[in-house]
């Protein structure tokens, strides 16, 4: 068959900063490769082009979403495809280095390159001799590599020597050579994160500031310079898809709870998410509950904050969509969804129960509060208010008990610093306000100019 650029559909999961794939082959039959488990794009994709996904490959063990491989499966009655050396624990065809799988008219060759993961494969798409792209998964990114320390600060710089000689590798394929990373821009995989999500080698072999080192150590220093922190839920997932995700036989539900049932279940240990927007928590929410904007990054924080063992009660807003909250928290694992508060938070109030506030200042009214910044690392090298307080919003809670009393949370636009005020709150800190912008405001407010570079400034 003819491969033309309309038969590879890229499916992008802005909020992990993800790209899966469905490639047409032509025959009412598809290739997916590393589908996440919310399938929803997926599907519609193939539906409108009248597809049957007949193989589903994953290039590893994916650390940051579960792998819809199975689904496919089950919905498709797809041919799973993934590296026999990462041992998963169900029916799959175990492919080796030079593998090759005929798709029926394209092939699909196995290249092991390790590095992010032990048994990454990278996948490459051949159209007879003609190379026609490579699914890079979490090895060769845009203009940089994905990142080689989610199996532990030990394994770190090994894993990174086998990056620099898998992305050597990768290069030695045709300048044309189309490249198809999984990890690209917001992924927390990607190290540091870019902002284009597919290249060429010969591109690559241009721009790539890795690919530019001129030797391996010089590659391994600036790889492992770009790591900064990720979620807490990476360290359960890579094991879960390894054992391979529970496979949906309908779409997961939020039941709808009473007041009384919400008391009652935070009460024997539940936890209470407000998704509604940051506004609107701010003006009264239910005391001892936690702000995550339902948004394209709530699975991160959802992931990063809370454990997946409690039972989770959601607080939704009007016009938002239950099921968009079932399918960021199963996609990242989180199924102990016990449900969602009916009626809001009117409800709450009809029923006799307290809520709290948080104030939501603007920058002129922030002058004179400790200043807390939960940004990430390389938001706040990037430019800070002086004498800002560091604490990234994933290890805020660690903290907390440290932070002052009285201080203005901040990031860039005010979700992740409502965030941060539920968890300073929760954790007993009082007067604690939240800045409605981000270090820009409020330095040109105060007559400041920005900080750039780290500084000691944590509690």
């Amino acid at each position: 068959m003819g491969f033309a650029d309309d038969h590879l559909i890229p499916l992008v999961d802005r909020g992990l900063g993800n790209s899966a794939y469905l490639v047409d082959l032509g025959d009412g039959r598809a290739l997916a490769v590393d589908a996440g488990r919310d399938l929803r794009a997926l599907h519609t994709a193939a539906r409108e082009r009248g597809l049957t996904v007949a193989y589903a490959a994953d290039t590893h063990l994916h650390a940051d979403f579960l792998s819809g491989a199975l689904q496919l499966r089950h919905d498709h009655g797809a041919a799973v495809l993934a590296s026999a050396a990462g041992h998963r624990a169900f029916d799959h065809q175990g492919l080796a280095d030079g593998d090759e799988v005929d798709l029926g008219g394209l092939t699909l060759r196995a290249l092991a390159t390790p590095g992010h993961t032990d048994e990454h494969l990278s996948f490459l798409l051949l159209d007879g001799d003609r190379e026609l792209g490579v699914f890079t998964g979490g090895s060769l990114i845009v203009n940089s590599a994905a990142r080689t320390d989610l199996l532990g600060p030990d394994r770190t710089e090994e894993l990174a020597r086998a990056q620099y000689h898998s992305l050597r590798r990768l290069t030695e394929l045709p300048d044309e050579t189309a490249v198809w990373p999984t990890h690209g821009a917001g992924s927390f995989c990607s190290a540091p994160p870019g902002k284009e999500r597919t290249s060429t080698i010969g591109a690559q072999k241009r721009a790539n500031p890795l690919l530019a080192a001129p030797d391996e150590d010089t590659f391994v220093r600036r790889l492992t310079a770009g790591l900064g922190t990720y979620p807490a839920y990476f360290d359960r997932l890579a094991e879960a898809n390894r054992r391979g995700p529970a496979v949906l036989t309908g779409t997961p539900l939020l039941p709808e709870l009473s007041a009384e049932q919400v008391r009652a279940l935070t009460a024997a240990g539940g936890r209470v998410v407000d998704a509604r927007p940051a506004v609107e928590y701010a003006a009264g929410h239910i005391p001892g509950s936690l702000s995550i904007a339902l948004r394209s990054q709530f699975a991160t924080w959802l992931g990063w904050l809370l454990p997946d063992t409690a039972p989770l009660v959601f607080v939704t807003g009007e016009g938002q969509d239950p099921g968009e909250i079932v399918w960021q928290a199963y996609k990242i694992g989180y199924e102990r969804l016990a449900g969602r508060l009916a009626g809001g938070m009117p409800a709450w109030l009809a029923d006799g129960n307290e809520q709290a506030t948080t104030a939501f200042v603007s920058a002129e009214r922030a002058g004179g509060r400790p200043y807390v910044d939960v940004r990430q690392e390389s938001e706040f090298t990037a430019g800070h208010v002086p004498g800002a307080l560091h604490v990234e919003l994933g290890a805020l809670d660690r903290a907390a008990a440290d932070a002052p009393n009285g201080a203005v949370v901040a990031c860039r636009h005010g979700e992740r610093a409502m965030t941060g005020a539920g968890l300073l709150e929760r954790a007993g800190r009082t007067g604690i306000a939240v800045l409605d912008g981000g270090p820009a405001d409020y330095a040109a407010a105060h007559g400041q100019d920005l900080v750039r570079g780290p500084e000691d400034t944590r509690p």
